[in-house]
């Protein structure tokens, strides 16, 4: 049966100053849970709304435990010190959530590769050191999982051709999860993805995909949220080794009205969702 009260659950968590990070912290912190945050806004940003510290004290303000960390995913040294201060603070890692992303759209010759490199670093290198940082925490968890948000693996044209330097590095994140599904199986650590199978308003989207039209098709970050709690709900031994889509998870879970979640009739669907 999935799990309703994560009371003395601690969840670590790439980013999640804003957006859909923030709203799974926010997922966790109504059911009880620790929350360590390790993101790079430490002070206010005129362009992106929340810092770490904001979304810290809205965690708090909802229930859970905060903490903190100013630092940046792609650095080795940041990450072991979110890991070892929310152990200190907390006690363990139940779970691990690959939140921080970077993206840019371009094409081959048009990127720059400092842009490419940003990628790869981001949501590759970053991927693989939280998850690497938190096993061995995660073995000593009594429902431990591994969710990172990425997307489904399809080798349609339009994903490999259209931006190939991100298509690698998202699907570089879910290679790395499907692959932990089976190296921590013995274990019992689950790793799935997570992807929304519609655009979600975030300032992404507002800023590089499409501004106030894509914002008006899409549907708001709680619907990765929910999705994401009820995934960490389950157990470990059962549900592993999945690239989900949002809305069927909730189906699963027997949700099927969404129209909570805005976006209104002509959603707009997100990169690399088929069918």
């Amino acid at each position: 049966m999935p799990e309703q009260d994560w009371t003395g659950r601690t969840m670590v968590m790439s980013g999640g100053s804003r957006g859909i990070g923030l709203a799974i912290a926010l997922g966790a912190a109504k059911r009880g849970a620790n929350v360590v945050l390790l993101a790079k806004t430490g002070e206010p940003d005129p362009r992106l709304p929340g810092t770490v510290h904001t979304a810290a004290a809205e965690i708090e303000a909802a229930g859970g435990h905060a903490h903190a960390v100013v630092g940046d995913v792609r650095s080795e040294e940041d990450v072991q010190r979110a890991i070892d201060e929310g152990v200190q603070r907390f006690g363990g890692i139940d779970f691990c959530v690959n939140n921080a992303s970077a993206i840019n759209l371009l094409g081959t010759v048009e990127l720059p590769v400092k842009r490419f490199d940003l990628m790869q670093q981001v949501n590759v290198r970053g991927t693989f050191l939280l998850t690497r940082a938190c096993v061995p925490h995660l073995r000593n968890a009594s429902n431990p999982h591994i969710l990172t948000l990425s997307p489904p693996i399809g080798l349609k044209p339009e994903w490999l051709g259209g931006h190939p330097a991100y298509t690698l590095s998202k699907y570089g994140m879910s290679l790395l999860t499907l692959g932990w599904a089976t190296e921590f199986q013995s274990d019992k650590i689950a790793a799935n993805c997570l992807w929304p199978r519609t655009i979600i308003a975030t300032a992404a989207v507002q800023n590089l995909l499409g501004g106030d039209e894509a914002m008006a098709r899409s549907r708001t970050p709680e619907i990765v949220a929910d999705a994401a709690v009820e995934i960490l709900s389950r157990p470990s031994t059962e549900a592993t080794g999945n690239t989900y889509i949002d809305t069927d998870v909730l189906a699963e879970a027997g949700i099927t009205d969404l129209s909570k979640y805005g976006g209104g009739t002509e959603l707009a669907t997100d990169l690399f969702v088929e069918g």
